[in-house]
């Protein structure tokens, strides 16, 4: 299971300085999509200059010009990064071919796919990597419907998921009992006031579920 760092809504200095501080617990890094729109792709340029020993996600939510927006991700630095579910399926499939060609992976943000023939769909067209979305307006509404989410996915074992959304240490035991992938973790760990250690509660408690599943899996 992976911590995944998400930088958004903060200056660039900042952004740097909480990567600095949690890399020791964190395995990818996201560079949030206000943090692109604000500073562009050099920005992503220059956290993979940084820190080329994490797996780096541009977090662009392309919904169109799929082609073009994968290659401009892929051409910074970015390992990953992200189209929107409700895209049309030429943009998802020429942004797979992009991914493919630079030895990289698409992520399928699914904020507001609410059908699991959507997942069916995508999974039929080479999406195996998807993230589960609490948008920061349902967040804020207190329209948080965890397991209605994960149902979207409890049939596609094959498909690697990311959970991203209001995640902190509070919340988070609650959260890995689904077993995603990949937690995505952004204020929960930006706005502590130890970051550092919060991360590393976070990474520990991470690994001490899996080695509990495993136990329990002999």
């Amino acid at each position: 299971m992976k911590l995944q760092l998400a930088l958004d809504r903060m200056p660039k200095g900042d952004c740097f300085q909480v990567i600095e501080d949690t890399k020791e617990s964190i395995d990818w890094i996201e560079v949030g999509t206000g943090v692109i729109k604000e500073y562009g792709m050099e920005i992503v340029r220059d956290i993979k200059k940084a820190f080329p020993q994490k797996t780096l996600v541009a977090d662009m939510k392309t919904c169109d010009a799929g082609k073009h927006e994968a290659s401009q991700a892929f051409e910074a630095g970015a390992d990953i990064t992200t189209v929107m579910a409700f895209s049309a399926n030429q943009t998802i499939k020429d942004s797979l071919k992009v991914a493919e060609d630079c030895h990289g992976r698409i992520m399928i943000d699914l904020l507001g796919v609410k059908e699991e023939a959507r997942i069916r769909e995508l999974s039929d067209i080479g999406v195996d990597l998807v993230s589960l979305h609490f948008g920061k307006d349902m967040q804020e509404a207190g329209d948080l419907q965890e397991d209605d989410l994960f149902s979207l996915v409890h049939h596609h074992p094959y498909l690697d998921v990311a959970v991203a959304g209001g995640i902190n240490l509070d919340s988070l035991s609650s959260i890995l009992n689904h077993q995603p992938n990949t937690l995505i973790v952004g204020s929960g760990i930006t706005k502590s006031t130890d970051r550092q250690g919060t991360a590393a509660k976070m990474k520990e408690r991470m690994k001490n579920h899996e080695a509990n599943n495993s136990n329990r899996q002999r």
